[in-house]
């Protein structure tokens, strides 16, 4: 395997909570990210899932930088991130953009489509004038709109148009790595087929990396190579695409591929649910070992307690003819069979956990 163009290393943000006082100490911390690491491969696409508030986004945003970290490493192409300065981190950001969730909140309204699509170029002093226009109107043509939108502003489009200007945005110093953050997820399903189509496009008409975060599996399975599964700010699981959908090896992982319908209504009516118990435990308050022992349908195949006392490393599993995963569980690792939970592949509908 290729050297990876983003190495992430045990990945640490936390958020100060209460203070005693207006300029005292933080009483607590909410633990956000708790040592996340994983490599993004040239010109591959990295699914990051798990529930709401399990830490996805805050990843991203400690990734481009838009949050510091508190502890870990973030290497692009080599070249270490975190610490650096905003002068610092400047022809950097040249090589990472980022989409963002909500096409509506993202795009400045004062500005128009020329001046959205420019800024970056403006600010990297690339081109003059006339040269950034042109690239504008080569970017409206990449992601399906017409020169004429140019001189329009955000209100004047739709949803699904408003995050093609977005990814057009990103595309404009041309970077080798795009953090797409559920850039579908607040579009119709239609325009979501659209959009993910046009990402597809993009990646093999220019080559670039896709750290994409979502929590609908059945987007991660058409559009990512390589899958991560995050619970309660931790990866639990890496594997490729169909070792992880043909045969997961993390209870969560089941979890929560069962908990998305299948598009058989047969086998929808016959396979067997995974209803995790409780709730997803507090960041300020985490459990000792593994974060997800609580809830663990499994957690009594491992004698001793050792769940709730010894957190367990994230550790590559050795299968042979099978791509290379690692997984983060004191469960005996036995050597799956195919057409296991979710070899069909799973339907549309959100990860959920409940019954």
């Amino acid at each position: 395997m290729s050297e990876p163009i983003l190495a992430v290393r045990d990945l640490v943000k936390r958020f100060p909570v209460g203070r005693s006082g207006i300029f005292g100490a933080p009483r607590q911390f909410v633990e956000a990210v708790a040592g996340v690491s994983f490599d993004l491969q040239p010109s591959q696409s990295l699914g990051l899932v798990g529930e709401s508030g399990c830490g996805k986004s805050t990843t991203a945003r400690a990734i481009a930088g838009l949050l510091q970290p508190t502890s870990g490493s973030v290497r692009l192409g080599g070249a270490e991130l975190v610490g650096l300065s905003r002068r610092q981190m400047l022809p950097h950001r040249r090589r990472m953009q980022m989409v963002f969730q909500d096409p509506y909140a993202s795009l400045d309204p004062r500005q128009s489509v020329e001046s959205i699509l420019t800024e970056p170029l403006t600010i990297h002093r690339i081109g003059r004038p006339r040269d950034r226009r042109l690239r504008a109107l080569e970017l409206l043509e990449d992601v399906g709109l017409s020169p004429k939108h140019l001189s329009r502003y955000p209100h004047e489009f739709s949803g699904g148009q408003r995050q093609r200007i977005g990814i057009a945005r990103a595309l404009a110093l041309e970077p080798d790595v795009i953090l797409l953050d559920e850039p579908v997820s607040a579009l119709d399903v239609s325009i979501q087929a659209q959009v993910l189509n046009l990402l597809i496009d993009l990646q093999a008409r220019y080559g670039q990396s896709y750290l994409f975060i979502a929590h609908d599996l059945a987007v991660v399975r058409h559009l990512c190579q390589r899958v991560a599964v995050m619970y309660l700010g931790r990866v639990v699981e890496i594997a490729d695409r169909e070792t992880l959908f043909s045969s997961p090896q993390h209870p969560y992982t089941r979890a929560l591929l069962s908990a998305v319908p299948e598009p058989d209504p047969h086998l929808e009516r016959t396979r067997q649910r995974i209803v995790l118990g409780g709730d997803v435990p507090s960041p300020m308050h985490p459990p000792t070992g593994c974060a997800f022992h609580p809830r663990c349908p499994d957690v009594a195949r491992v004698p001793d307690g050792r769940c709730a006392r010894e957190r367990p490393l994230l550790l590559p599993l050795a299968d042979p003819g099978r791509g290379p995963a690692s997984r983060a569980c004191h469960l005996p690792h036995e050597p799956p069979a195919r057409g296991g939970l979710g070899a069909h592949g799973p339907g549309p509908g959100a990860v959920s956990s409940a019954p």
